[in-house]
């Protein structure tokens, strides 16, 4: 017997830019569209307050694996309050930016007895994606965060030479340098990464590991889902697949479910409910929690339905809100 439909609504980046084969936000909304539920298009821009009351123009929409025309929308927008919907998937891609922060703020406004909002926008706040992982340090490699170029280099003394710097709000591989003792652009790296020491940045042991790839981890929940390496070409020290890394297939080990029970209460406690970590070797290097991806990547190497999880979890949720019923 089917289940009770919903209005799911996903706020992200403009439809039309979805690479059909690679996002982890599109098969959410396959998976939505498949069981029922009516998907709605938000864009940053689309929300707004009157009072304390956050709204939005919302464009329902249907969306299909087609290589051309792979989502249509069914109306021109209708304004609608944020907490009309049943579950909102918060999935703008980074930059975590000014204007993200808002739309978080916005989200915030949502009542949450009525309306499941999936990563919570106070835990989108607190968790910065490179400095989240400073909670965690019994599984996070030696690791150093200043603006100081002197002490910068001092860590990388320490560390036996060879480190990697990057920016705290970088994103897919951007800014990511390793830096060696002899390199003689290190001055130079270092005060470009810093500009000059007016914005900090963070640096940790380089861990050869990563040379046989770097994990992403899926996280449901604070439970592993499932997880791809993704090798870096031979000229390339950073194995995100959009500067040429290749995913390949991985298993969750031991080692991984350490790393998630570790973290379990604290994700659960921030509500960020699904976040992708990043993995080398035996080290956390970053908590992706803004719009982890790498579910597409997974389902083919491992013959799975992840986002069949996830749309599971996100039901269980709603029909546990206190004013679902009332509806």
């Amino acid at each position: 017997m089917a289940g009770p439909t919903y209005k799911f609504a996903f706020v992200m980046d403009p439809l039309h830019t979805v690479l059909v084969d690679k996002d982890t936000t599109f098969v959410m909304m396959l998976e939505s569209q498949a069981r029922g539920h009516q998907i709605f298009f938000v864009g940053l821009k689309d929300m707004f307050c009157v009072g304390p009351r956050a709204l939005c123009r919302a464009r329902r929409c249907e969306v299909s694996r087609a290589a051309a025309g792979h989502y249509r929308f069914l109306d021109d927008g209708v304004e609608m309050p944020l907490d009309a919907f049943d579950a909102i998937f918060m999935r703008k891609d980074p930059p975590a930016d000014a204007n993200y922060i808002y739309a978080t703020m916005l989200l915030s406004l949502a009542d949450s007895r009525r309306t499941f909002v999936m990563n919570s926008p106070e835990g989108l706040r607190e968790a910065n994606e490179k400095l989240y992982q400073l909670n965690f340090p019994s599984v996070i490699p030696p690791t150093l965060v200043s603006y100081e170029i002197a002490r910068l280099k001092r860590f990388l003394d320490e560390q036996g030479g060879e480190i990697v710097i990057k920016p705290l709000d970088g994103h897919g591989g951007e800014g990511v340098f390793v830096l060696n003792h002899g390199d003689r652009n290190l001055n130079a790296i270092l005060e470009t990464a810093t500009h000059l020491e007016t914005r900090p940045i963070m640096a940790q042991r380089y861990i050869p590991e990563v040379r046989k790839g770097d994990k992403r981890l899926i996280v449901l929940d604070g439970e592993p889902l499932g997880c791809t390496l993704r090798v870096p070409m031979a000229a390339e020290h950073r194995g995100n697949i959009h500067v040429g890394g290749t995913c390949v297939k991985a298993d969750v080990t031991d080692r991984d479910r350490e790393i998630c029970r570790v973290l379990k209460p604290r994700l659960q406690r921030d509500g960020l409910y699904f976040v992708g970590l990043d993995i080398i070797g035996d080290f956390l290097t970053e908590v992706n929690v803004t719009s982890p991806t790498g579910v597409q990547e997974i389902n083919r190497l491992n013959g799975v339905k992840l986002e069949a999880q996830v749309i599971d979890f996100v039901e269980s949720r709603v029909a546990a809100l206190p004013l679902q019923a009332r509806r």
